[in-house]
């Protein structure tokens, strides 16, 4: 049973009236000499693409909504003339990005530090330990088996063999209970499609299974190993699947070695089209406990199909354990007809109780209560079960007995985030990782019969993890909320007498927890003195239900008044001054940054809106949009339309205020957030007087909302992001190798 956490797969972790100006359809050139660059790239006027505009106006009850770049929504791949479009955008881009002076010294500084071996928590199945490892820059992950924990280290497969430019990814995978077959996802280009395989262990060969059209599901094996379950939708019609709405997910089990076509349907609900289902085996393969969810909110269904005898050849009857779509519910365990589950039922930051399988009439029992902290996950290994909880966005764990009575902490190496924890009732042995902002993961083997811990394995760093300092300081909000935030420098810059160029990233949102992680791109940035801060804002998963309560829906407007207060608390407090603070957020971020940006052009000196939700009169419309109606509302419904339409990114660029630099960045194949948004945003921009600082788009090809994205590409996207920021809020790049 691996570690569960409260989030699903869909959410966004993952949206004017512009005034027409004069533009040229000639691309920028680049000079052939090396300019006065703090004067051109900060004052020059750009010759953008000139962007086609509709007179397409619509009316939204009563208000008349101007949507004159809707022709951007359409499919790269399907339209000429969005195709053509972002060539251009990409040229006008990367020609500015080759006068920035830190791109470069970014880029090599950053390959360094992705430069040290990694491995992800081993998963144990069969006596066997399956993991992948990366030597540094491999674009993939290679996955890895070992026979015994001491065993040889043995290579299974390379993703880096499975496309010439490194943009097919190994996604989710998960061995069958024996050891014996290796169950993997694959996504192309960086999509949400998955595409399912079958490896042999022992001979490492490929089998010929092939499973087409999975998408936000898990993967479960049975008990014996002859067969697993997913979820999938129907295949999208011809040029549709990359814009088209997920709707009746359904549940399938594949035999090994058969064609899908004879894969058995097992659970779908066709009069609800909207429920989304995730099936989970339990550890004795007693049960298969399918979760339904409409939405992105933490509310599920749960019903339970019983795996006995006979079960692949006999008429399944699924039983409703969970009826109704009104709290959450995170299997965790079980024991024969006992189901430990994490629930909000009665309890805001979560609570652990057992459910009877046998008997879904009985009312749950508490074993865990409900306590200041929020619980944010958990695991039966063992005899034992092992229980994070979230201090202040930070990672505690406790080991507690079956019966919920306490044991002790488990040991962790200090303030940051602990992940994996997987493993299953009966074998005392698990794996996590730790990681804080300036120490990438370390993975410990941890014992909950005994309670020892040590070091599986850990990187070489190419830096002094000590040269830079971590403070959580507490901040109000415009109306006196306390905000936590993490303020992450170097031991030696940015006191009050010494204010630095300052990158401020947030997101609130879909009850997501910001927590501690490291990146080696955001350790590029604060090795050359800059500061980086992170905001807890409302909307997030810190403090429980109230806290993402209130920062949703009718509430949406704390998550960027807490956004704009953080960037006031960090000038007015000497961490960066009047022109240094850029900000960044991506996804549900990147709506926020557009938001604030709209909100307060004044107060930032630069600006990344990343894959955001920039139309948030048209987001339900597309892929999985149409699940973030939990935190963001309906379009469709007159009060939710009022509030979407005044903070929709898209729609209220404001002509006439000085807007800071500004970079967008999204990807041709994200079918998470569909690039159409941030296609209109860019062009809105680019269309109305808002001052002369650049403000471009970034359309990465073959890439998605993020995940899968090869080492070369996140390394130049994010040198050319933190050079143009870096350019805006004074930070002088140098080359530290000399």
């Amino acid at each position: 049973m691996s570690f569960r956490s409260a989030r699903r797969a869909l959410v966004l972790c993952p949206v004017l009236m512009p005034v027409l100006i004069a533009l040229s359809p000639a691309i920028a050139e680049t000079p052939a000499d090396k300019p006065d660059t703090a004067t051109i790239m900060k004052e020059a006027t750009l010759s953008y693409p000139q962007t086609r505009r509709l007179d397409l106006v619509e009316d939204h009850f009563g208000v008349k909504v101007l949507d004159p770049y809707r022709w951007l929504e359409n499919d790269v791949r399907q339209d000429a003339a969005v195709r053509d479009w972002v060539t251009a955008e990409n040229a006008v881009t990367q020609d500015y990005l080759k006068t920035l002076p830190g791109r470069d010294i970014l880029k090599k500084r950053m390959a360094t530090l992705y430069d040290y071996g990694r491995y992800s928590t081993p998963t144990k199945a069969g006596g066997r330990y399956f993991y992948t490892f990366n030597t540094g820059l491999q674009n993939q992950s290679p996955l890895f088996v070992r026979d015994g924990l001491k065993g040889a280290q043995r290579m299974l497969l390379d993703p880096n063999a499975l496309s010439k430019d490194n943009a097919t990814a190994l996604a989710e995978w998960k061995p069958s209970p024996d050891g014996r077959y290796l169950l993997y996802s694959v996504q192309d280009g960086g999509t949400d499609w998955r595409t399912l395989s079958l490896i042999d262990v022992a001979s490492g060969k490929a089998l010929d299974d092939r499973v087409e059209w999975v998408k936000f599901s898990d993967l479960s094996w049975d008990e014996e190993g002859q067969g697993f379950f997913y979820s999938r939708f129907a295949a999208p019609a011809q040029g549709a699947a990359f814009q088209s709405l997920n709707e009746n997910q359904q549940i399938y089990y594949h035999r090994v070695g058969t064609p899908q076509s004879q894969d058995r349907l097992i659970y779908q609900t066709p009069d609800r089209p909207k429920l989304g289902h995730s099936g989970e085996v339990t550890d004795d393969g007693k049960w298969l406990v399918i979760t339904s969810a409409s939405g992105t909110d933490d509310k599920q269904e749960v019903t339970l199909v019983a795996l006995s005898d006979g079960w692949r050849e006999a008429p399944v009857v699924p039983r409703t354990l969970i009826k109704g779509l009104n709290n959450g519910w995170h299997l965790i365990g079980s024991r024969g007809d006992t189901l430990w589950f994490m629930t909000d039922k009665g309890a805001p930051r979560l609570r652990l109780v057992t459910l009877d399988a046998a008997d879904p009439r009985k009312a749950p029992v508490e074993i865990v209560p409900e306590r200041p902290d929020t619980l944010a996950g958990g695991s039966l290994v063992g005899n034992r079960i092992i229980l994070a909880y979230l201090e202040n966005a930070k990672t505690i764990a406790e080991l507690v007995e079956l019966d919920g009575k306490p044991v002790g902490d488990v040991p962790l190496p200090g303030v940051g985030t602990a992940a994996g924890f997987g493993g299953k009732s009966g074998d005392s042995e698990t794996f996590f990782s730790f990681s804080s902002f300036t120490m990438p993961s370390t993975i410990y083997r941890y014992d909950t019969a005994t309670g020892t811990t040590e070091v599986f394995a850990q990187p070489d760093l190419a830096f002094d993890p000590e040269n830079f300092v971590t403070e959580q300081i507490f901040y109000p909000s415009k109306d006196g909320t306390k905000i936590p935030m993490f303020i992450i420098r170097r031991k030696d810059i940015a006191t009050a007498e010494k204010p630095a160029p300052t990158l401020l990233y947030g997101y609130g949102g879909f009850n997501i927890s910001m927590t501690p992680g490291f990146a080696p791109t955001r350790l590029a940035w604060l090795e050359q003195g800059g500061v980086l801060a992170i905001a807890n804002l409302r909307g997030g998963g810190e403090y429980g239900k109230a806290w993402h309560d209130a920062g949703r829906g009718a509430n949406k407007q704390n998550v960027f008044d807490d956004f704009i207060a953080a960037g006031e608390y960090l000038k007015a407090n000497g961490y960066t001054g009047e022109d240094q603070l850029a900000i960044e957020g991506r996804s549900n971020g990147g709506l926020l940054v557009g938001a604030v940006v709209n909100q307060r052009p004044d107060l930032f000196a630069a600006a990344l809106p990343g894959v955001g939700v920039m139309d948030m009169l048209r987001f339900d419309r597309f892929t999985a949009g149409r699940y973030w109606v939990d935190d963001y509302g309906y379009p469709s419904k007159k009060n939710d339309f009022r509030l979407l339409y005044s903070y929709s990114p898209y729609h209220n660029v404001a002509a006439g205020k000085d807007y800071p630099a500004i970079m967008v960045t999204t990807a041709d194949t994200d079918d998470r957030v569909v690039p159409g948004h941030s296609f209109k945003y860019a062009a809105a921009l680019q269309a109305t007087d808002i001052g002369t600082k650049p403000h471009l788009i970034r359309i990465e090809t073959r890439a998605g909302h993020g995940s899968g994205k090869p080492t070369d590409k996140v390394i130049e996207e994010f040198s050319d992001m933190y050079a143009f920021i870096a350019q805006f809020t004074g930070l002088e790049v140098t080359d530290l190798s000399k």
